[in-house]
């Protein structure tokens, strides 16, 4: 038979297994009810526990009360002027008060031990049966002890007589059951009350687990850990930075991409931001004064995009691209339209004085030929001897020979001043490129269309400080403009083809202070703006041997003439 077509009657019914609930709902609830009634279960046992205690200090207390009472003058008159017996005056006041009072019993015993008094009138004349040299020895008894009456409550009282002579005792019991009775009475309102607590607690529980089911959306712890360890790998193996902040603007938390692009390590958890980044636009940016989307920031030589989202509890959360690669290409493609154009514009007269020389060779005017040859390489020739004979690092001499090319096709002089002297021992070389680029390339915008366009550079040692100014004939900044311009992302210019501008500016500025020196900018000589920057230790010891150079450092400057280039493409030629 196939088991296929069992039928479903005759399969074995599946057993279910009752284990511990997976819902945070569930463990919460039933944690919270096992604490609620062990310490319900607790409260009362320790309650109970001195209250039995309570209650037979009170019973004892009470018996000793009533002993006091009984044992009067009177009572001692009447044990030693009359024999004892079952009908005579000691026996019939001791089972007056003991009526009176619910005492078990009222003994009265002579110094002898001799009971005078007994509920059961068959007792008298008996020796008690508990020790009663304490009591006779002047001392007040209260005890729990057992005795012919089963076990009881005890208080005894030695009796005086008017004299205070001892004369005997009186011995007073109640009776334990009624103690336990108390006891057992108080139980039913003991757990009445014990039972509402626990029905509050039990309430309080379900309203909690209820918001703990909201807020976990009904998860298993299961589900929450391993969220949370996706969390974690997801937030520390992204290329983003992530960047989360609390309601009092304090790192909750931020990833090792985070700490990686803002240069600091995990011990900013917990700490404000502004502490932990100081003051700047990138605090501003991440602590939400800064408002917009894609903003642009600088922190150290990083270009940084920066997004911020706030979050439902009053913090935010923000993320972090790093845009500092992009952003050197879109510069370095700017630079190369840049030379593209000047070389389209170099073919085209390359083009005019070959046109020249072949009229001239066609004409069999040789001697104007070689004349015309010798004045254009000449030229060319004298812009580089000019670079380098003031500039000895080579990468920064290739940038202002390219540069000088580029503003002579732009209608612009560039020039050197003739206090520039600068050797070839740079720290950082790319550094000093970096900031001269972005110098001459706003000077070259603000210059450019000007009447008698001009730019200056000076470039000096002095020790290990470089110092370089940048001046220029452009229509200059006002003063009130003059912090502002080192601002990320504030700028004049129409928007290049790479996306932002207002970076330059700031990158330099931050080199600048990277090396505890200075960029500032103020009016030019000749009404435009000039722009100066100091580096501190941008240059490496001085070897007097290899580098002559040093020694001419600060000698004067008159003996040197100034290095100019061409102005315009026309002087060029």
């Amino acid at each position: 038979m196939n088991p296929a077509q069992t039928s479903p009657s005759r399969r074995p019914a599946r057993r279910r297994r009752f284990g511990w609930p997976q819902r945070v709902f569930s463990q919460v609830l039933l944690m919270q009810l096992a604490i609620a009634t062990g310490v319900t279960v607790l409260a009362t046992g320790l309650f109970l526990a001195p209250l039995s205690a309570q209650l037979d200090d009170q019973a004892m207390r009470r018996a000793l009360a009533i002993a006091g009472t009984t044992a009067s003058p009177r009572l001692a008159a009447d044990l030693t002027a009359t024999p004892f017996s079952a009908r005579g005056p000691v026996q019939t006041e001791a089972e007056r008060i003991r009526t009176s009072t619910g005492a078990e019993y009222i003994v009265v015993m002579d110094t002898r031990g001799v009971r005078w008094s007994h509920p059961d009138p068959a007792q008298i004349g008996r020796r008690v049966s508990t020790d009663p040299t304490d009591v006779l020895a002047g001392r007040e008894v209260m005890e729990i002890d057992s005795g012919t009456l089963g076990r009881s409550a005890r208080g005894k009282m030695p009796l005086r007589d008017a004299d205070g002579r001892i004369v005997g005792a009186v011995s007073v019991g109640i009776e334990y059951d009624s103690v336990r009775d108390r006891l057992l009475a108080a139980i039913p309102g003991l757990l009445a009350y014990a039972g509402g607590a626990l029905a509050a607690g039990a309430l309080a529980a379900y309203l909690i687990s209820r918001r703990l089911q909201r807020q976990t959306h009904d998860l298993a712890f299961s589900d929450i850990s391993a969220l949370l360890a996706e969390r974690e790998a997801m937030l520390h193996g992204i290329r983003e930075g992530v960047v989360a902040l609390d309601r009092n603007g304090s790192v909750r938390l931020m990833n090792d991409e985070a700490q990686r692009l803002l240069g600091v390590g995990p011990e900013a958890a917990g700490r404000p931001l502004d502490e932990v980044l100081g003051d700047g636009r990138t605090t501003d940016v991440l602590a939400g004064r800064v408002t917009g989307d894609d903003l642009v920031t600088v922190r150290g030589h990083r270009v940084l995009i920066a997004n911020r989202m706030p979050t439902d509890d009053g913090g935010a959360v923000a993320t972090l691209r790093d845009r500092t690669e992009l952003e050197r290409l879109g510069r370095e493609l700017d630079s190369t339209r840049g030379l593209i154009d000047a070389l389209r514009a170099q073919d085209h007269e390359h083009a005019n004085r070959m046109h020249t020389l072949l009229g001239l060779l066609e004409l069999e005017m040789h001697e104007e030929a070689v004349d015309f040859v010798t004045e254009v390489v000449g030229v060319h020739r004298a812009t580089a001897e000019q670079v380098t004979e003031k500039v000895h690092d080579p990468l920064l001499a290739a940038l202002l020979v390219g540069k000088a090319t580029v503003a002579a096709e732009r209608g612009v002089s560039l020039r050197i001043t003739p206090d520039s002297l600068l050797p070839d021992r740079l720290v950082d070389p790319r550094e000093l490129v970096t900031v001269v680029g972005n110098l001459v390339d706003n000077a070259l915008d603000a210059a450019a269309g000007t009447p008698g366009a001009r730019i200056d550079v000076s470039l000096r040692a002095e020790g290990r400080t470089v110092v370089l100014r940048v001046a220029d004939s452009g229509p200059g900044v006002p003063e009130e403009r003059r912090e502002l311009i080192f601002a990320e992302g504030w700028s004049t210019k129409a928007l290049p083809s790479h996306g932002k501008r207002g970076l330059g500016l700031a990158l330099v500025r931050r080199l600048a202070e990277r090396r505890g020196g200075t960029a500032r900018v103020a009016g030019g000589p000749d009404g435009g703006a000039e722009f100066a920057v100091v580096l501190p230790d941008a240059l490496a010891e001085p070897d007097p041997e290899t580098d002559p150079i040093d020694a001419h450092i600060g000698a004067p400057t008159g003996a040197p003439r100034p290095g100019t280039f061409p102005e315009t493409a026309e002087e060029a030629r």
